[in-house]
């Protein structure tokens, strides 16, 4: 993923990886969803960094996470960023079950706009853009 910049089908670049950021990438390849935690004070962060921003420890690690959370905030986009894009969509700030305090910015799915709210409980649905990327999405928790 590392290099040049490619292109999804609906014109918005793939995000680029680097050395901290690349296992976090490849987790998501094998669909799971983590976030680095720091061993000596426990801290959790997303997206991975090579410090730790607490303590500033380098004895760092990533962790597998449930894939739930709930919808902390979220906004409906009513035009394109990209040609060919679809709208609405909904960009959600989701609150990561078994992070406290970690959010991640992503977009719902399989849900009309008007039927989000906050505290909405969600679940990490996976899409796998090529057989390198895998981007996760979220939608409406089962149950």
């Amino acid at each position: 993923m590392a290099g040049t910049t490619r292109w999804f089908p609906d014109g918005m670049p793939q995000p680029l990886s680097d050395k901290e950021t690349l296992p976090w990438w490849e987790a998501a390849s094998r669909h799971e969803l983590t976030v680095q935690r720091c061993d000596a004070c426990g801290h959790m962060r997303l997206p991975p960094a090579p410090v730790c921003g607490e303590c500033q420890s380098f004895d760092l690690h990533l962790t597998q996470l449930s894939g739930r959370g709930e919808v902390y905030t979220y906004t409906i986009v009513h035009r394109p960023i990209a040609m060919d894009q679809q709208v609405p969509f909904v960009i959600a700030v989701i609150e990561l079950e078994g992070a406290p305090g970690v959010r991640m910015i992503s977009n719902l799915v399989d849900i009309a706009p008007e039927e989000v709210a906050i505290g909405l409980p969600v679940e990490v649905a996976w899409e796998d853009m090529s057989d390198d990327l895998t981007i996760p999405r979220f939608r409406r928790a089962d149950g």
